[in-house]
């Protein structure tokens, strides 16, 4: 597999204007493409850019005028506690913050922080005994409208330095907005004044949000083009492939070698593990990135195509530690959700027999499958419960 050889030398996303290919170029990232914006998409357009009235949506002239607005102080002249609670006045419960976890809204890439209200994501054997709590769900932000708190296990963000107390919504959006889709912060921007973004937002294609009946499938799903990983390792750096933290390696920034892009093309779930072909292999449960990708694309894995950090995550929370696309905590996808009660992430195969969605890009030769998850044998350090650790 190639190696990371520094920042991305795609250009800046788009900014309305610009083409790419014959197409219009969107930009977006699966962290930001659940957000739903208000009902009239027209408004809604130049609300983030300084259209008229949209500063008294978010800003009041005063904090706390006339005892109108009772707020801490702590985030003056907003019209909640923090900028996080103002995001959620509007893109709450239809969108990125549901109300109950076991009930999610619905899925358009980036998952959902309702997950991190769970009291247990653990679905292993000992998941009774030994609980995850909803923190590990995700990105841990922290609301005080939806009682959310800093991950108790990460002072900073794992390979970075950003503080995990200061995690919210403009720590990766610019609230005011940018040429970036979704506008995702980049060069020159900085995340809570903590920390300066040093890569650009990625290249993607993202679903219309705006469309109450779009959900996500093997024909309607974020396209990830280029920059995902890079732009993740502004807070994270590679994590898994070359900070000295994780307790698993793996590739993040790196093109599928041939036996993956066979692999991935074939591979249509255990019952057809070798009947897929290339121009159905697509699977929206373990996305690879490519610049040919496109929200209604299904072919597979092509040439340059890569992994990257988004392949195995999703980028706000899911039903399972980690903020993974599937629970790497069970053996079989169908026992999600059985020992602690969380919301079961769907089986894209509907096979109860469907074993783990590494096997997406990674063989089960005769002998390899010991009834046991990946991370078990596959882990740097095999004998702790690695899937608690992001």
């Amino acid at each position: 597999m190639a190696a990371f050889s520094g920042p991305p030398t795609h250009t800046l996303p788009f900014d309305g204007s610009r083409r790419r290919a014959g197409r219009p170029l969107a930009v977006a990232l699966a962290l930001a493409s659940v957000l739903v914006f208000p009902a009239l998409s027209v408004q809604a357009a130049g609300f983030h850019r300084g259209g008229v009235g949209s500063c008294s949506q978010c800003h009041i002239t005063h904090d706390g005028d006339g005892g109108a607005i009772a707020l801490d102080g702590t985030r003056p002249l907003l019209l909640a506690a923090s900028a996080t609670d103002v995001c959620l006045l509007c893109h709450g419960e239809t969108g990125v913050f549901g109300l109950d976890p076991r009930t999610p809204p619905r899925e358009l890439g980036g998952g959902n922080f309702v997950f991190l209200l769970e009291d247990n994501l653990n679905d292993a054997a000992d998941g009774r005994t030994q609980p995850i709590s909803g923190q590990a769900a995700g990105h841990s932000i922290v609301s005080l409208s939806r009682g959310t708190t800093a991950d108790a296990r990460w002072d900073r963000a794992p390979g970075g330095i950003f503080p995990s107390h200061e995690l919210g919504c403009t720590s990766c959006h610019d609230p005011h907005g940018n040429s970036s889709f979704r506008m995702l912060r980049g060069p020159g921007s900085e995340a809570s004044g903590q920390m300066p973004f040093y890569f650009p937002a990625p290249e993607a294609l993202g679903l219309d949000i705006s469309d109450a009946t779009v959900r996500e499938s093997a024909t309607s799903h974020t396209a990830y083009l280029s920059g995902v990983s890079t732009w993740c390792a502004n807070c994270h750096g590679l994590y898994h492939q070359d900070s000295g933290e994780a307790l698993f390696e793996h590739p993040v920034e790196s093109i599928l070698d041939s036996g993956q892009k066979r692999r991935y093309n074939m591979y249509e779930g255990d019952a057809n593990p070798q009947g897929g072909t290339f121009a159905t292999a697509y699977l929206p449960q373990v996305p690879i990135e490519g610049i040919l990708n496109t929200t209604t694309s299904t072919t597979g894995a092509g040439a340059a195509d890569r992994i990257h950090c988004l392949s195995c995550h999703r980028a706000h929370a899911s039903s399972a530690p980690a903020a993974g696309r599937w629970d790497s905590r069970v053996y079989r996808l169908a026992d999600d959700g059985l020992v602690s009660g969380s919301y079961p992430l769907p089986n894209p195969f509907n096979d109860a027999g469907q074993g783990q969605l590494c096997r997406k890009c990674h063989g089960q030769g005769e002998g390899h499958d010991r009834g046991m998850v990946c991370l078990a044998c596959h882990g740097v350090t095999p004998d702790l419960p690695l899937p608690m650790q992001p």
